[in-house]
């Protein structure tokens, strides 16, 4: 189910941040925010835990199995306290050490689990070197709120010595780089308030700008939907379907095309539900022939501490099966093992 939280977390469950550190038994009870499949382990021992993945690497063969129990059960904040105990107990660096026993897709799963400033790192991939990954751009940046969106930025600017904008705009252009910097700048309205007649007039400009028009206006749509909060936009969607007779995710396929209309689309169904974005993401990854292993890590670590249950619901409401099943008949080996003890069954 989705959560309907304060006005500064106008993202409804999406705006979940990940949980504090509390008990398993406590967290149903928690913030409704905390909608993460790993929550924090209530009594944890970073020296034994540091035990344990040592004794699993140690020697002849790894036991992969103690790795993926382990990590599992525990929250990021509680893998680099791990980390760092790991380091000073046998002199080695924990991630240079399962870089070097693990392989595939299941050492990326692992090493994804592992990191620190996670979504910044992957946005630095997605623009580092030949080519851009615009579907990791538009996932992140057209998303978030506002307060994960400065958190993300000043972790690249922490990382990477450089400007996020800045990195954004020198790999993409035109529409589709204008809707990236009004994403970067994560100042959309944040109010709770919704002014009917203010949605009416935008869902008017923005039939306007597209289905009555020959062409489409792309700047008005990037100002409405960069700037208005979640819940007037959805009013501004409720009023255009009564004017257009139409979805407005329908008129963004019809009106536009490539990235810009990629962005737009994922600005407008995280509008709708950000977990239902994600659902559609995961699907996605996994249909048809091959599977996209970096989207599908990408979405599984990023929001498992964030609304991983409410994604599972939306999955099995969409696609009449549970996420659960759809990996499982996916992906094989330690990597499915992993995957799965992330998700949890339904």
């Amino acid at each position: 189910s989705e959560h309907r939280i304060s006005a500064a977390h106008f993202f409804d469950a999406a705006n979940a941040q990940p949980c504090t550190e509390i008990p398993q038994k406590l967290a149903e009870m928690a913030s409704p925010a905390c909608r993460g499949t790993i929550v924090p382990a209530p009594s944890y021992d970073a020296e034994a835990d540091a035990g344990v993945l040592r004794k699993a690497m140690k020697g002849l063969g790894t036991d992969e199995d103690a790795i993926i129990n382990l990590l599992v059960k525990r929250s990021n904040a509680q893998r680099q306290e791990i980390s760092k105990k790991f380091k000073v107990m046998y002199g080695k660096d924990l991630i240079k050490e399962l870089k070097s026993e693990l392989g595939g897709n299941f050492e990326n799963a692992v090493l994804a689990l592992m990191e620190t400033r996670y979504e910044a790192k992957l946005l630095r991939r997605a623009i580092k070197g030949a080519g851009t990954d615009e579907e990791c751009l538009i996932e992140i940046l057209c998303t978030r709120s506002n307060a994960e969106i400065q958190q993300i930025k000043d972790d690249y600017k922490a990382e990477f010595g450089r400007d996020l904008e800045k990195d954004v705009t020198g790999d993409t252009s035109g529409h589709f780089k204008r809707l990236l910097v009004s994403m970067c700048q994560g100042a959309r309205e944040e109010s709770d308030v919704v002014d009917a007649d203010k949605a009416q007039r935008e869902a008017q400009e923005l039939y306007q700008a597209g289905e009555k028009q020959w062409g489409t206006d792309e700047s008005k749509f990037n100002q409405i939907l960069a700037l208005r909060s979640f819940p007037q936009l959805r009013a501004t969607f409720d009023a255009y379907v009564k004017i257009s007779q139409r979805d407005i995710l329908n008129s963004i396929e019809r009106e536009f095309s490539g990235h810009i209309k990629d962005g737009m689309m994922a600005v407008a169904q995280a509008v709708k539900s950000v977990p239902t974005f994600f659902a559609h993401q995961l699907y996605k990854s996994m249909i048809g022939t091959g599977t996209n292993d970096d989207q599908l890590i990408r979405i599984i670590v990023s929001r498992s501490e964030v609304d991983l249950v409410d994604i599972k619901a939306k999955f099995l409401e969409e696609y009449h099966k549970t996420l659960f099943t759809m990996i499982k008949g996916d992906v094989s080996g330690d990597y499915r093992k992993l995957l799965l003890a992330v998700v949890g069954k339904d």
